[in-house]
């Protein structure tokens, strides 16, 4: 194991343990299904996790599980072979839901969100196919900060990606635990430990899509703030709901419990000189008579 290796676990895993124990992700008796893409985020989470799990003061099961869409000269043998080391449960589903994308958009739409809805229908079957209670999801840092920016200037809304949520049907909690780590700290663990790593041929294969722009733009503010990632993930952990326009957030902020957040009293402030005007409404001049300190 080479030091940098031996580093980037080390943090990543730290970020991990931390971000499930602070959002309550894992629990006693879940079973929990990994979403297995087969690109560098979904290796990484499932790797952690299987560091993780046997560490924690309670029991939980794991399932990766790999959807095969059927995208032209797909192979996913490596993929099979590393799961197989592992040693932990996985399934491989197959559903051509390439076709379906392609044959529903043209090459100037972006594939992403239907191939994305497409896929997650699909894994949510199979959850509940195998009993499982949780989704993990590989989204990192910088995907939650490029939706954030997609959202604030094209969809006109303040929304990122949570560390945990339910669905809509009520039936699962979509989990993700990378939240919090940083993509190019993934990437350089994934180089690090080999993973066999599939390209996609749908979505990776379109230019000048919107996400691309968030990307240069954060790489672009990097350039000139170097933390600037990390601040911006800080600020979605530091949201002022008294300092923003939606009532509705404003309204629940005022009746939130008096745990959330206790407001702080603050003294009186000192009484101050008044500010006499210079010029009132009939046009006569007020000075004010300072007087001199007494010697």
């Amino acid at each position: 194991m080479s030091d940098t290796q031996r580093r980037l676990e080390k943090l990543l895993y730290r970020q991990v343990k931390d971000t499930c124990e602070r959002h309550e992700l894992l629990a006693a008796g879940d079973r929990i299904l990994v979403a297995m893409s087969g690109g560098k985020d979904s290796y990484t989470l499932f790797h952690l996790l299987t560091k993780l799990v046997p560490r924690l003061p309670f029991k939980l099961e794991l399932v990766a599980v790999h959807l095969d869409q059927v995208q032209p000269g797909y192979d996913g043998s490596t993929l099979r072979t590393w799961l197989e080391a592992t040693g932990w449960p996985f399934e491989i589903l197959r559903e051509d839901t390439y076709t379906v994308v392609t044959s529903h958009l043209d090459s100037s739409q972006t594939y992403c969100s239907l191939c994305s809805r497409l896929r997650r229908g699909i894994l949510y079957s199979a959850a509940e196919r195998l009993g499982c209670n949780k989704l993990a999801l590989g989204h990192h840092r910088d995907d939650s900060l490029e939706t954030f920016l997609l959202n604030l200037f094209y969809s006109g809304k303040m929304q990122a990606m949570p560390a945990r949520y339910r669905t809509d049907d009520d039936r699962f909690d979509v989990i993700r635990p990378l939240i919090e780590c940083g993509e190019a700290d993934i990437a350089t663990l994934a180089a690090e430990l080999a993973f066999p790593i599939m390209p996609c041929n749908l979505c990776g294969s379109q230019d000048g899509l919107k996400r691309d722009a968030m990307t240069r733009l954060l790489a672009d503010l990097e350039r000139d703030h170097p933390h600037v990632r990390s601040i911006m993930l800080n600020a979605l952990r530091n949201v002022r709901p008294s300092h923003l326009l939606d009532r509705d957030v404003a309204r629940a902020w005022a009746e939130r419990a008096a745990d959330i957040r206790p407001t702080t009293p603050t003294a009186p402030r000192p009484q101050r000189h008044a500010a006499l005007p210079a010029v009132s409404r009939g046009g006569r001049v007020h000075l004010a008579v300072v007087s001199e300190p007494e010697a």
